[in-house]
């Protein structure tokens, strides 16, 4: 009897010497608009860290802000503008000196690339040819608060008003273009690079500032100093030039 006691311990021994580890989980919420260069990152990341599993969250800026105020677990946040960082910061979920830039992008005018309607500038979207543009909400898309800064300077927002198709991101917008749903959109240069030969790029649009992306751990992160690597490796030589690869550049 002790013999097969001593067995069944041996075997369990074995059993639980050979059953992989847990891997650990790093959820980074970021803003839509970052959803192919942060996948690349992603797998490289996971290769430099075996046993690290990273789960990203894409959405419009404002959308990732409701719900880690809702209690979503989150480790790292990266916005597509200064906005919702302070809004992350204002609510306590981030420290102050811990929101660094890592990204530029520019804001751009596209139209699908079968369009004939002839949207050679911005103000032909006053053009009675021109039926929908679409941009992102502007209270919670910040491509769609840029975009509408972007058309108060050029005295059309207020024209084009009853013309827009609000979109919940950047990456719908595109969609909305490339799917000829909207005769135009407004997104970023990014993202209109990723509609490839269905999307036309017509003029890049004036801002009083660049597009620039802050990112930063969460506070109540239980990997604080894994989110650190992540963003760490983000800042990297490796990282910027793969975000470079996507058409954002540097951070001034």
């Amino acid at each position: 009897m002790k013999k097969i006691a001593v067995s069944l311990f041996s075997c369990m021994l074995s059993c639980m010497l050979v059953l992989p580890a847990a891997a650990q989980e790093l959820v980074v919420s970021a803003a839509a608009s970052l959803t192919n260069a942060f996948n690349e990152m992603i797998v490289e990341f996971e290769q430099r860290h075996p046993g690290v599993k990273v789960i990203p969250n894409f959405a419009a800026s404002g959308a990732l802000f409701r719900q880690i105020q809702r209690g979503a677990p989150v480790d790292v946040f990266a916005s597509a503008d200064l906005r919702w960082m302070n809004e992350m910061i204002s609510a306590g979920f981030v420290e102050e000196n811990e929101s660094l830039f890592f990204a530029q992008n520019t804001l751009v005018l596209a139209v699908p690339a079968a369009s004939q309607i002839g949207i050679n500038e911005v103000d032909d979207l006053t053009g009675e040819q021109v039926r929908r543009v679409g941009l992102g909400t502007p209270a919670t898309v910040p491509a769609g608060n840029y975009s509408k800064i972007a058309l108060e300077m050029l005295g059309l927002w207020d024209v084009l008003q009853p013309k827009m198709i609000f979109a919940e991101s950047v990456r719908q917008v595109l969609d909305y273009v490339q799917r000829r749903e909207v005769d135009a959109g407004l997104m970023y240069a990014t993202d209109a690079a990723q509609g490839g030969e269905r999307v036309t790029v017509v003029t890049t649009l004036p801002l009083p500032e660049p597009v620039t992306y802050p990112i930063a751990p969460v506070k109540r992160s239980t990997q604080p100093e894994l989110a650190q690597k992540f963003i760490q490796f983000i800042l990297s030589e490796q990282g910027q030039e793969i975000l470079g690869g996507y058409g954002f550049s540097r951070p001034e």
